[in-house]
């Protein structure tokens, strides 16, 4: 046999034993001649690094949703006709209903996460859709407060705005404000931020100690999803309100305090979601998006919080052995469940979103470490991602939820596209992922995600890296 015959010979057999499985099933597949760690798994939402470009595209199929669907603009109930001179607003006079309402704590979340895209793309789109519609409310609000102090009935979603009467006509609307006018001081919200406040701070009803609670659905009832109508909005007042800030500081970290006293169960490192102050025992159900609403708050209050307050440990411990508890009971598909700690119950894609969010944040300010958080952080944003339709809108997102305490309730929740909750957490997760996997160093090693501090920085696989 020639020299050439017997190269060719070598190389073909060399080409047989790494062609993929699904070439060689009329041969013999072993160990011996298939490289069985490199054939590909069939993930069902996907793997691997994306890339920022993706990642923004998932983001701006949402907002160009939004843009579309959440006008803002009045008119009049009668005629239909729209009302374009504010002075000329009467009890007839109505926000144009869209799919999604403008003043709600759903669409708050979404106006502070257009906010956190635009500071991680520079895409001026984002910033405009929440200055434009903030603008609008504020624009809008002395008109109707006027109507109501005549005694004259008001539009629903404004009636929010001007008497709120709840945490969650309040909180996270206003924490969208205090944002808004740090990335824009021309805007005229300081009127709006102020009534709100005053609700928070002297109206809402609280147990005998302070803690922000309820009288539903039994008396002095603490819900999870409070921490995060009521905790970040006075942390964040406090960063506007200079001359209290050390006081309203003292009283956010203080009600964290107090709500993880009642609400944390250590041996999960979860938050139940509902705590009665008369029952004996305190059943726990670890809800999803009540635990986001939960983590997020902590987020919320360390990104205000002094690097000097002598509370910020203690809120951070909370956050790092929440995100701890968190790791364990993602699915293998990237969701977190409907009841976290039982996999029978449906994934769900907002509490996902906020978890990616919260994740991919710590990491990028340096809370936690990427090596143990990254990969599940990317993992997440597929499975999010995955649920995002070509039109924009978000599939997977439990409905508006009350308390229970019975598994039922919780694992029957409707889940419906027009559930407002997942649309602000999963900008806020791309946004955050974008600054990830801009900034941050991450290969495929050996088929698997994983961060680094000192890799090399080149596009290619990493099958040994020494990073001392």
């Amino acid at each position: 046999m020639t020299r050439i015959n017997l190269l060719i010979l070598t190389l073909s057999v060399s080409a047989a034993c790494w062609m993929p499985l699904s070439l060689t099933a009329q041969n013999k597949v072993n160990d011996s001649t298939t490289p069985l760690h490199a054939l590909q798994p069939e993930y069902k939402y996907g793997y691997g690094i994306p890339s920022a470009d993706s990642v923004k595209a998932t983001i701006d199929r949402v907002a160009k949703y939004l843009e579309a669907v959440t006008p803002a603009r009045l008119t009049d109930r009668k005629t239909g006709q729209s009302v374009a001179d504010y002075t000329k607003i009467d009890a007839n006079t109505h926000i144009e209903q869209g799919d999604f309402r403008l003043t709600s704590y759903e669409w708050g979340v979404t106006y502070a996460a257009m906010l956190t895209a635009y500071k991680a793309t520079d895409d001026r789109r984002y910033l405009d859709y929440t200055v434009s519609r903030l603008r609008f409310l504020a624009d809008v609000y002395p008109h109707f407060r006027k109507l109501k102090q005549q005694g004259k009935s008001i539009d629903p979603l404004m009636e929010k705005v001007v008497a709120p009467a709840a945490l969650d006509d309040a909180g996270a609307v206003c924490v969208s404000m205090i944002k808004a006018m740090k990335a824009d001081p021309t805007l005229p919200l300081n009127p709006l931020i102020e009534n709100y406040m005053d609700y928070i701070l002297h109206h809402q009803y609280r147990l005998s100690d302070g803690t922000l609670a309820r009288t539903r659905p039994q008396l002095n009832t603490l819900w999870l999803d409070d921490m995060f109508m009521g905790i970040p909005p006075i942390a964040w007042y406090a960063t506007y309100k200079t001359e209290r800030s050390s006081k309203l500081m003292n009283e956010a970290v203080g009600q964290v305090k107090k709500f993880a006293g009642r609400m944390w169960v250590d041996d999960k490192h979860l938050f139940r979601h509902g705590w009665v102050e008369s029952m004996d025992p305190h059943p726990s159900f670890f809800w999803g998006r009540a635990n986001g609403w939960a983590l997020l708050t902590l987020c919320e209050v360390l990104d205000a919080l002094p690097s000097d307050h002598a509370a910020r440990p203690m809120v951070m411990r909370y956050f790092q052995q929440h995100l701890q508890g968190l790791l364990a009971y993602q699915s293998g598909d990237g969701f977190w469940h409907q009841l976290l700690d039982r996999p029978d119950s449906y994934e769900e894609t907002s509490a996902t979103a906020i978890y990616v969010y919260c994740m991919a944040h710590a990491i990028n300010q340096g809370w936690i470490d990427a090596k143990a958080f990254g990969p599940s952080a990317l993992l997440g944003w597929h499975a999010v991602a995955s649920q995002v339709t070509q039109g924009g809108q978000v599939a997977g997102v439990c409905v508006g939820t009350g308390m229970a305490f019975d598994p039922a309730f919780y694992y029957y929740r409707p889940v419906n596209v027009y559930a407002a909750h997942g649309y602000g957490p999963v900008i806020l997760a791309g946004a955050e992922v974008i600054r990830l996997v801009n900034n941050g160093i991450i290969r495929m090693n050996d088929s698997a995600v994983h961060f680094y501090k000192n890799a090399p920085k080149s596009t290619a696989p990493i099958f040994y890296v020494d990073e001392e």
